[in-house]
Order: C-alpha cells, then structure tokens, then sequence
C-alpha cells in the first residue's frame, strides 16, 4: 500500500477528499531552493474551480509548510504540505456508502481495503489529493526555470474542439502559465467553456486531450530499460486520476510512416546538435536528445454525472439505479493541466538529481 514516487527526490501524498486535510511530503529535495509562496498560491489557483466550468466546491487552499524550509530556502530535509479541507460535504456520500459510482474507484477501494476505506468523496483516491501535488510541484517548477527548464501545458482537445499546435515553444509555453484556461487559441478556448457549461447543465460532463511540452533539458537524462524518461513520465502521468492514456511526439502516427519519414534527421545549428524534426519527441533510446519533450495524455469524463445510471447495492447484491448527488465538475481537464505541470516538475527533478546529484538543483 505505497503512497510515493520517485527515488531520488520523492512524493509521498496523504489525506482524503473529506478528512482534515490533504498534503505531500518531498524527501531529497536539494538545499537552496527558493520557496516563493505567493508563486505556489497562484499555482494552486490554476486549479481552483471558477464559473460554470467547475465544481460548487471551492477550497481555499491556505497550505501550510510546516517542514523542510527556513528564511524561504529549502533546507534538504523533508518538506511537508498541508492543506485543509474547509468546504466538504459529507452528507452527499453517507446514503449510498455502499454502492459504487461507475467511473469511481469506489468498488475498487472496497475491495482493496476491505470496506475500511473512507469513501466520502473518493476517499484517498480524489482529485482533491492534486491540489498537495501542485503546491508540491510549484517548487519543483521554480528549481526548473532556475535551470532554464521550462514547463507549458495546454488543452489540445476538448468537447471535440481543437487547439492550435505548439508554434514557438518558449513563447507558447511563458503563454500558457500566464492563463487560467490553458488554450493559446482565444477563440477556440471560448467554444471549449461552452461546451462544458452545456454538458454541466445536461447533467452530463466531457474529456479531452492535455500536450504538455518541457524545452531546455539537457540531452543525456535517463536510463535504457526500465527507467527510460518515457517510462518515468508514463508511471506517474498514470497517477493522475482521470488519465487513461499517453503518446510521446508522433507515436500514433508512426504507424502509418515509413521509417525514412519517422526518423529525426541530425544538424549542426548555432553550434549544437539539434534534430530537424521531433517526431520521437526528444528522446531517443529513452534518453534526452536536447530536444523539447512532447506528450499528450487523454483525460476522461468526469466520472460524477448526475444521469441516472446503472450499479449495484453491495449489501444486498441487487442491481439498482444511482444518481449521484453532490457538487461535481461537467469537466476537470482544465483544472488538471496545472496538476501535470506539477507532477512533470517533480519527475524531471528526481530525473536530474540521478544524472548530477542530489544538491545540483540547488546550486
């Protein structure tokens, strides 16, 4: 029953959607580290619920950090976040204890835990866990772009509606940070949030697809095998509930290349090797080529819909219809860009850290 990642600098996340609070714990962080806290706050507001795009529950999310950080530095001991939970509800679970939502891990949890599991609002496996994954993450971020590592995620896809591609990297991506609603199409961002609203106000919610890109990583990072940079990434992207699917560059469409078509061709520019395409996504081997790293994680409906729906009263063993009450997201796409961002941050520090040791981050 593991609650953490990585093995260099590692993740440990704690809490329930409904307990006291939720948190995450960093061990092998670097010393040195700056920890802006208004940079973390506005992090955590990027994932905050606003409008008819998102939840009727709206945290605060006064984190506290109550180790690891003395006069704004990180000291190299484990740093701990918490934060309350002030606004749960959970009045909406305690009738239907015992019958699982479908899409939730209700059933799952039950059976794992052996029905000892709090399951008011999913419990440990809540998306309300990612907001400590992003204050966590925010100071992975700001020991990045120290590096002159650079982080951008946006909606490729949402309700069926299409962002433009990535053009400029660096520019797209200081773009991106700067938003709320992650899509570098205005217009198209526009019809996104109206989708969402009509499924909110069908009782129903959507999915769609994130691309994140990360530029300024040095070639080199990673390990053949079982520790490629692929593999890493994959592993935790996978943690973030609602995601069931990754793609690394062009990997879908690899299918139907030729190899003289797939293959990233070598050059010489200003003085350094660079690729003239980016189909493997900057990595070849399962290690850095310099290249900006590209990946696209499929994100799911909301699973809480309030359509009627088929499940099971585990008690009796009948079949029953559900409708699930509470306060629920028509969709948590462009909440959760903020949440990979993060979590991409933390990976990519436990990557280097392996590469130059545990104190470059901080140097």
């Amino acid at each position: 029953m593991k609650n953490t990642f990585g093995s260099s600098v590692c993740i440990t996340l704690f809490g329930e959607s409904h307990g006291e609070m939720t948190g995450a714990v960093i061990d092998g962080l670097a010393p040195g580290i700056t920890v802006d806290k208004a940079f973390i706050a506005s992090q955590l507001s990027k994932r905050r619920p606003s409008g008819k795009t998102g939840t009727a529950r709206r945290e605060d999310d006064k984190f506290r950090i109550v180790s690891g950080v003395f006069e704004g530095k990180t000291t190299g001991t484990p740093l701990c976040i918490m934060i309350p939970n002030e606004k749960a509800n959970s009045s909406d679970y305690a009738l239907n204890s015992f019958i699982p939502r479908p899409g939730h891990a209700d059933f799952t949890a039950n059976k794992k835990y052996h029905g000892f599991e709090d399951y008011r609002g999913g419990g440990h496996f809540s998306g309300r866990l990612t907001a400590a994954l992003t204050a966590a993450g925010a100071i992975a971020i700001s020991a990045l772009n120290e590096k002159g590592i650079e982080i951008g995620t946006h909606i490729a896809r949402c309700a069926k509606i299409n962002d433009r591609k990535f053009k400029d990297y660096n520019k797209d991506t200081e773009k991106l940070n700067s938003l709320d609603f992650a899509v570098l199409d205005e217009r198209r961002a526009a019809l996104m949030k109206e989708a969402i609203e009509k499924a909110g106000s069908e009782g129903d919610s959507v999915g769609g697809i994130l691309e994140t890109a990360v530029t300024g990583l040095p070639a080199g990072l990673g390990e053949p095998w079982f520790d490629s940079v692929e593999s890493t990434l994959s592993h935790a992207m996978f943690s973030i509930p609602a995601v069931k699917g990754i793609e690394f560059g062009r990997a879908f469409d690899c299918v139907d290349l030729k190899g003289s078509e797939y293959n990233d061709a070598f050059t010489v520019k200003n003085g350094r090797v660079e690729t003239v395409t980016n189909n493997n996504a900057g990595i070849n081997g399962g290690i850095t080529n310099g290249m900006p790293v590209l990946f696209r994680l499929a994100v799911k409906p909301t699973p809480s819909v309030f359509k009627e729906q088929d499940s099971v009263d585990m008690l009796s063993m009948e079949n029953i219809k559900l409708s699930v009450k509470g306060r629920h997201d028509p969709a948590i796409i462009h909440r959760a860009r903020v949440v990979v961002d993060s979590l991409t941050a933390l990976v990519l520090c436990d990557i280097l850290a392996q590469r130059y040791g545990t104190d470059w981050l901080g140097e």
